[in-house]
């Protein structure tokens, strides 16, 4: 988790993946709470992928990632420590729901959709990477533009040699075309600045935009949604693309122009390329709720979904590493990690197929959280909800606070509350907060005369234990009525 006082970030490295495990583990206290043994296991793979590009190159394709497997409740981090993970690393990374996936052959999402939506990401960051870099250039011509949408016919004419050539038809160097005045240089020059201050904003100006050219496909039936979006994909590009006057705000043209000029300059096979190898060589994909799949329900019998054995069959040739073709290409997944987690309240790690159970050989389990895991999640991130909630408050001109007994007194509820009815883990705190100032937040702006002032003479809420148990000692104590309030 994030702390009030954050620590300092790690050293700058060379590349995001240099960072070692230990300061990899740092970084990720600062987000996630607890879980040290997972944080250690995804520190070893993260740097593990760095050490293996570093290793020479006849052994390099020979050493494969390990797969790891995450055991626990919901909501004690297992997703954010892979989100934070992929972030640090700077890799492609998708989450994807195990229960989603059918068998070839059932209605629904093949298991290679993980990996084509994970090329999906990764070539629009690598657009947009390269639209950074060109922007200044794109800003320039954008601005070109929007000059000459404000002074008509104030265009700087081309010289005839320069629509021509050197030599005219007859051989002869033909007289050039008469460029701006000196006047009308100076007026489009003053007008730039203008512009470029800020200045012409909220002016409105006709512009010409480009409008990509679409193809509806009729709904092809249940589950068959992909197909339909990729032949939609395919004849939208086919479909010619046409120009589309607007009339808009000189601010609101600068930036559609500015980001269909870098468009224009991004290269993208070159993003589809870079895309493609950053995927094949650092791609993450987090597959979550694998437990689904497992196939054994409570008491032993067999589920109606008899495709899930053939779910976890389609996931071997992936995880295993196998060439899946997408729109941009083909992709190999021999060294992309895949990270699964699942509760396992019912199901067992033991009851995946033994084949998926060799591909994940790091087994880590994640704990359930106390108290003192809850006290560290209201007040250590800087995004903590009662800092969330705080910001509400503010909208409305009141100062929200929470003294040292209340945090306590809505962590214990919320540990018990877990411990009674069903641990969800740091998610009972959305529910708790909800309950605990539903009143208030209803009754703003219009009671906001009701309550007390600071020094400063605003008004203010401040929830102490005392205010806690008035509003959530009935419900939590109460396991019926706490299982659909809490």
């Amino acid at each position: 988790m994030e702390t009030l006082a954050p620590p300092p970030a790690p050293p700058a490295q060379d590349a995001p993946g240099a960072l070692t495990p230990r300061q990899i583990v740092a970084e990720l206290d600062r987000y996630v709470v607890g879980q040290d043994a997972a944080k250690k296991s995804v520190a070893i793979a993260l740097r593990n992928r760095w050490r293996r590009l570093q290793a020479p190159p006849a052994l390099r394709e020979e050493i494969a990632p390990n797969n790891i497997l995450m055991i626990g409740p919901t909501g004690v981090g297992k997703t954010e420590i892979a989100r934070r993970l992929a972030r640090l690393s700077g890799a492609p990374f998708v989450k994807v729901e195990a229960t989603k996936f059918t068998e070839v052959g059932y209605v629904g999402r093949d298991v290679e959709s993980m990996i084509r939506d994970l090329v999906d990401l990764a070539v629009n960051e690598a657009r947009r990477e390269q639209a950074e870099r060109v922007r200044e250039q794109a800003r320039a011509n954008a601005e070109e533009r929007v000059l000459n949408a404000l002074l008509p016919g104030s265009r700087p004419r081309r010289t005839a040699g320069a629509l021509f050539g050197t030599f005219g038809a007859a051989g002869q160097t033909p007289e050039p075309e008469p460029d701006l005045d000196e006047a009308g240089n100076r007026t489009r020059e003053r007008l730039r600045e203008k512009l470029r201050d800020g200045q012409l904003d909220e002016r409105e100006v006709e512009i010409e935009v480009t409008v990509s050219g679409s193809a509806n496909i009729p709904m092809l039936g249940p589950g068959m949604e992909e197909m339909g979006q990729q032949l939609q994909d395919m004849l939208g590009a086919m479909a010619p693309k046409q120009r589309k006057k607007r009339r808009v705000k000189v601010a609101e043209a600068l930036e559609l122009m500015t980001q269909e000029e870098a468009e224009k300059l991004v290269d993208q096979e070159a993003a589809k390329t870079e895309a493609l190898r950053r995927v094949e060589g650092a791609g993450i994909v987090f597959i979550d709720e694998i437990d689904k799949v497992a196939g054994r329900q409570a008491g032993g019998q067999s589920g109606p979904d008899v495709s899930r054995e053939g779910v976890q069959r389609d996931l071997l040739p992936i995880v295993e590493g196998s060439t899946v073709m997408t729109k941009h290409g083909p992709v190999r997944t021999d060294h992309i990690l895949f990270i699964a987690s699942g509760a396992f309240h019912i199901a067992r790690p033991s009851d995946l197929i033994p084949e998926l159970q060799g591909r994940f050989p790091i087994r880590v389990e994640l704990s359930s959280l106390t108290e003192d895991d809850f006290v560290k999640i209201l007040t250590v991130p800087t995004n903590a909800l009662l800092k969330q909630y705080a910001a509400l408050f503010e909208v409305e001109g009141v100062t929200l606070t929470f003294t040292d007994d209340a945090v306590r007194a809505i962590a214990r509820t919320a540990a018990s509350v877990n411990a009674t009815v069903e641990d969800i883990g740091a998610r009972r705190l959305h529910t708790i907060l909800t309950t605990l100032l539903e009143e208030a937040l209803f009754g703003m702006p219009d009671e906001i005369g009701a309550l007390a002032t600071d020094g400063d003479g605003r008004p203010m809420l401040a929830v102490d234990a005392a205010y806690v148990h008035d509003r959530l000692a009935a419900i939590a104590g109460d396991r019926d009525l706490s299982q659909y309030i809490l």
